[in-house]
């Protein structure tokens, strides 16, 4: 047998997808030498809705460039979202700063990646890693061989269930909620819905996360519960009520992706940003919009990481020391989404919930607080409230949210 491969990189990058391509620009900008990890082949499919915030296209076209056209899906764009609630009375709310991108996951990811300049292993498979004060040294699997590379730093760049997080902290996938996301993807027979909005249910009987848009001729009905739930039970309820109350005649699904998620971490200011020369960034940290939207943060999160290892090699600093000081700006944005005092004092979302909520009547907005107050007893036995309450205190009182609660 052959002796395993071993490979030399200034920085090595876990994943492949937009939080490790916003990190591979800045670095191969400074004229690193840089090599992304994939585990599938390139282009790949993603599961997402691919509805992108206003923050996440400026960051996307001011460094990477325009978007080709097959990186998008039709309708191409998105003007906003529209909430709706038990009560039947929907909130229509268009993003600030005008339509955004329908992003084909699959094409744009890919586009992206190229357009950083990074070198991509794909269908190489990452293991484990070794820290050593002064290099890395990452186990990882292509064509059924081990493959070494010895780095000077490495970004977690893996998704939720990142295996660079599982190498630094055994224990941390035990230790938060998991939920279980699926989409299903049907043609439409009659759907009074309007295609330019994505759609959003705060319904404590559909489940933890129940959205819907249009994509290609086909409606995607989405649902979100803890894991360990039926993906077809909780589907087949959401259909049946969309159908009933919203007059959305579907055929059966052509097609069904889903995939596990972390949504507590960034309610809670509960982060895992790694140790050493390891740096742990965009979903695998636990950065999450409210809406599921988790492009922009993985974007400016993984832009942040890089950012982080060329100001410490630079100043001489401790790589970890500088990407929890700059880090500490996305914590603030993707936080402040979902802290009560901030949606109330501010308006940290990028629709205006606060306008679009005063336009209603007197009656219908107590409904809406109402319809509001009972979504939110299904998270009860997950005991963010008290969590978020004081760490929204904290915020209100220091201007941050202390990173003594990041690992």
């Amino acid at each position: 047998m052959s002796d395993p491969q071993e490979i030399r990189t200034d920085v090595l990058i876990v994943g492949a997808s937009l939080a490790a391509s916003a990190a591979a620009k800045r670095l191969v900008d400074a004229g690193f030498d840089v090599v992304a990890l994939e585990r599938r082949t390139l282009p790949r499919d993603k599961v997402c809705s691919g509805i992108l915030s206003p923050r996440g296209h400026r960051f996307l076209v001011e460094n990477f460039g325009p978007l080709p056209p097959e990186a998008l899906h039709e309708p191409a764009s998105c003007r906003g979202v529209t909430f709706h609630f038990p009560s039947m009375i929907s909130i229509p709310m268009d993003f600030n700063g005008g339509p955004t991108p329908h992003l084909h996951r699959k094409f744009s990811d890919y586009w992206a990646i190229k357009q950083s300049g990074v070198t991509v292993h794909d269908n190489t498979t990452f293991l484990d890693l070794r820290d050593d004060g002064k290099e890395v040294t990452v186990r990882a699997r292509k064509d059924c061989r081990d493959v070494f590379y010895r780095a000077r730093f490495v970004i977690g760049a893996d998704g939720p269930k990142s295996g660079v997080t599982k190498s630094l902290y055994p224990d941390y996938r035990t230790g938060i909620a998991w939920f279980m996301v699926g989409q299903k993807f049907q043609r439409i027979i009659e759907c009074p819905l309007d295609r330019d909005y994505f759609h959003f249910w705060f319904h404590p009987g559909l489940g933890h996360y129940t959205w819907s848009h249009e994509r290609n001729d086909q409606q995607i009905v989405g649902v979100g519960f803890p894991a360990g739930g039926n993906l077809h039970r909780a589907h087949a309820n959401v259909e049946r009520y969309l159908e009933e109350k919203h007059g959305v005649r579907l055929e059966p699904a052509e097609k069904l992706e889903g995939c596990a998620q972390n949504f507590g971490p960034s309610l809670i200011n509960r982060y895992v940003f790694g140790k050493g020369n390891v740096l742990i960034t965009g979903q695998a940290a636990g950065f999450f919009n409210m809406l599921a939207e988790g492009m922009s943060c993985a974007l400016h999160s993984g832009a942040i990481s890089g950012e982080a290892v060329i100001e410490a090699l630079k100043r001489n600093l401790p790589v970890q020391e500088v990407y929890r000081t700059l880090i500490a700006s996305e914590v603030r944005r993707c936080t402040d989404q979902w802290n009560p005092l901030q949606i109330l004092l501010g308006n940290p979302h990028e629709a205006d919930f606060k306008a679009s909520f005063r336009r209603l009547s007197r009656r219908d907005r107590i409904r809406v607080v109402r319809d509001l107050l009972d979504f939110l007893r299904i998270y009860a036995p997950y005991k963010w409230g008290r969590q978020m309450l004081g760490q929204a205190m904290v915020r209100l009182l220091k201007g941050d949210y202390p990173s003594e609660r990041w690992l």
